[in-house]
């Protein structure tokens, strides 16, 4: 394995990594009903998923123009990491959305006041 595959590999175990730990920091927030700091928390997780998936599309668009791959299984982990907390953000951008609805309708019940 070549120490560019490493570093990519790496490059996208560690990004995925910052952003499970930003995904998480915002479903805390949620479970505070602070919505503004889990929003910022998932910006943070979308800009580190998606240089993690940069890293991976570029490795696969130099194979796909003939560049010559062997097997990893650093990179192999390294995509699965990356596709598992890309999920984890999916799921919890909806919980955001369902979040906010309750608070809207506690709040409507509640004569205005908002939760957050």
């Amino acid at each position: 394995m070549t120490d560019d595959k490493i570093q990519a590999a790496m490059s996208i175990v560690l990004n995925a990594g910052d952003a499970r730990l930003a995904n998480k920091d915002a479903l805390e927030a949620m479970a505070q009903w602070d919505f503004a700091a889990a929003e910022d928390k998932m910006k943070l997780a979308h800009e580190k998923i998606t240089a993690a998936h940069k890293t991976q599309t570029d490795a696969i668009q130099e194979e796909a123009a003939g560049g010559e791959q062997e097997y990893s299984l650093l990179f192999t982990h390294a995509q699965d990491h990356l596709m598992t907390v890309n999920s984890e953000i999916v799921i919890t951008k909806q919980i955001l959305k369902i979040c906010r609805s309750l608070d809207a309708r506690l709040s409507a019940l509640e004569g205005g006041e908002s939760h957050a």
